[in-house]
C-alpha cells in the first residue's frame, strides 16, 4: 500500500482567508478611526476639566473675600449696636460731628474755615 496523499483543502478555506486578509485594513482603518475619536474625546474631557477646575477656584476665591468683608461688616454693626447704648459713645460721635456740651462754651478761632470738617475720621456703616 501506497501511502495516500492527503487530501487538499477545500477551495472555499483559501478564499475564506483570503477575505479574512482583504478585510484587515478595513478592520484596521475602523479601529483606528475609533481611536482618534477616542482621543479627541479624552482631550475634549481633559480641557473641560481644566477649564471647570480654573472657573472653580476663582469663584470660590471670589466667594471667599465677599465672606470676608461680610464677616467684617457684621462687626462693624455689631460694635456700632454696642455702642448706640454707651453714652459715652454717643458722646464722642456728637463732638466728631460738631456738637458742644450744654455748659461749654464755642470758640472759633479767627481763621477757621466758613464750612468745618469732620473732627474725626468717618466709619463707615454697611
Amino acid at each position: 500500500m501506497t501511502p495516500t496523499s492527503p487530501p487538499s483543502p477545500p477551495r472555499r478555506d483559501l478564499r475564506a482567508a483570503w477575505r479574512q486578509v482583504q478585510r484587515l485594513p478595513v478592520t484596521l482603518m475602523l479601529a483606528s478611526l475609533l481611536a482618534g475619536l477616542g482621543i479627541v474625546q479624552l482631550t475634549f474631557q481633559l480641557g473641560n476639566l481644566a477649564y471647570r477646575s480654573v472657573t472653580w477656584t476663582r469663584e470660590t476665591h471670589a466667594t471667599q473675600v465677599r465672606i470676608q468683608g461680610l464677616e467684617r461688616d457684621v462687626r462693624v454693626l455689631q460694635e456700632a449696636e454696642r455702642g448706640a447704648n454707651d453714652p459715652a459713645y454717643l458722646e464722642v460721635l456728637a463732638r466728631c460731628q460738631g456738637f458742644v456740651g450744654e455748659n461749654e462754651d464755642v470758640v472759633v478761632a479767627t481763621g477757621a474755615p466758613e464750612t468745618p470738617g469732620e473732627n474725626c475720621a468717618a466709619l463707615r456703616l454697611p
